[in-house]
């Protein structure tokens, strides 16, 4: 496997770690708030601002989110 590959898949691994992180706080937002259905967005927005402000690797993920939407 080449070196380019390999950053790659390690990029790839690390946002779709970092996805279940906010994925989870977002879940716990929604829970705390007593499961009000219509707030999906703010929590996930939240939860994601939260995650990656505690986070060294936000760079690489907002990264990859831009080239996500770019591709799309």
């Amino acid at each position: 496997m080449d070196s380019d590959t390999r950053r790659q898949k390690q990029q790839a691994l690390i946002t779709e770690l970092l996805e279940r992180k906010i994925r989870l706080h977002a879940q716990h937002l929604y829970d705390n708030r007593g499961q009000a259905e219509g707030l999906a967005l703010q929590d996930w927005v939240q939860a994601e601002s939260e995650v990656l402000e505690k986070s060294i690797l936000a760079p690489l993920y907002r990264r990859s989110q831009e080239n996500n939407q770019i591709s799309e």
